[in-house]
């Protein structure tokens, strides 16, 4: 595999965005190892299996899109490996199949060794709103619906999924820990559709984005924000969390930043440019809980 090659899966698979994924998972990982049920080797399975599903539905996103002309023209969205010639669509469909059947396989093991059959219906679930995101004849993702699903399947799912696979049974606890997560992933999704509002429009593509407008839409982030803040200190206040959590708080400049900016942007380039701010809010807020979380286990 030449250079160029390389740099293009590299394009494609946007590898810098698996830190949504790591941070669902590594949650769910330590509420359960409070308990003494670490397994490692269990984690490094879990990972394996979401990575393969994360890397897939990028491809499938994009492949999918690209059937739909989603990302033709002046759209920003997706990795562009199809629209540069860098990947056949045809290439992307192989991979596609290929990851879905790796991740297929992972899990079966998991569930028939650890014996937590009970994940199978919540397991095929992720693995439609995976493939129907913008796949026909469903494409939730082009009715608005994006955010919700996306919100349960990397908040909910994947914390309390890798407590249970840990753990051997579901909790309420990871489940509460969840929200602000599911949240703070489905902001990420949120405002990459914004700078998109226009070329999602003329295909059809109604995002919450499109059916707010942008100024609405940008106004809508900060709420969605406040409630993730919210959401982070009843953690803590209710005991969920160790008071660490209200650090948390030091990360609103970076917020009031990106709105600032957002709403200043005159073009779609420097809007899409921003979407790191929001990034980093999600980093930052999902290493705070975790470390909250982790420090109720040591500290009163």
């Amino acid at each position: 595999m030449n250079k160029e090659l390389i740099k293009a899966w590299f394009q494609a698979s946007r590898p810098p965005f698996y830190v949504a994924t790591i941070i669902p998972l590594t949650l769910g990982w330590v509420v359960a190892g409070e308990a003494g049920s670490w397994h490692p080797w269990r984690f490094v399975l879990i990972n394996l299996a979401a990575f393969m599903v994360h890397l897939a539905t990028n491809l499938a996103n994009d492949y999918f899109d690209h059937l739909q002309g989603t990302d033709t023209g002046a759209s920003i969205g997706g990795s562009r490996v199809i629209q540069e010639h860098k990947i056949t669509p045809e290439t992307l469909k192989r991979v596609i199949i290929l990851l879905y059947t790796g991740s297929f396989i992972v899990a079966c093991y998991m569930m028939n060794t650890y014996q937590v059959w009970g994940l199978a219906p919540i397991l095929l679930f992720s693995f439609l709103s995976s493939l129907f995101y913008v796949a026909p004849p469903i494409r939730y993702g082009y009715h608005g619906l994006g955010e919700v699903f996306v919100g349960v399947n990397m908040g909910p799912i994947m914390v309390v999924g890798t407590y249970w696979v840990i753990a051997g049974h579901p909790g309420w606890s990871p489940f509460y820990l969840s929200l602000p997560i599911g949240l703070m992933v489905a902001s990420i999704l949120y405002y990459q559709s914004i700078p998109d509002i226009d070329t999602d429009r003329s295909v059809g593509k109604h995002t919450l984005a499109v059916r707010l407008g942008k100024e609405r839409a940008i106004t809508g982030l900060f709420r969605l924000w406040l409630a993730i803040y919210t959401s982070i200190i009843a953690l803590a206040l209710s005991g969920y969390l160790h008071k660490f959590a209200f650090l948390s708080l030091l990360s609103l400049p970076i917020l009031f930043k990106v709105i600032r900016l957002a709403r200043q942007a005159t073009d779609i380039v420097e809007l899409d440019s921003y979407g790191k701010y929001v990034r980093i809010l999600y980093f930052f807020n999902g290493a705070v809980i975790i470390a909250a979380r982790l420090l109720c286990s040591f500290l009163p």
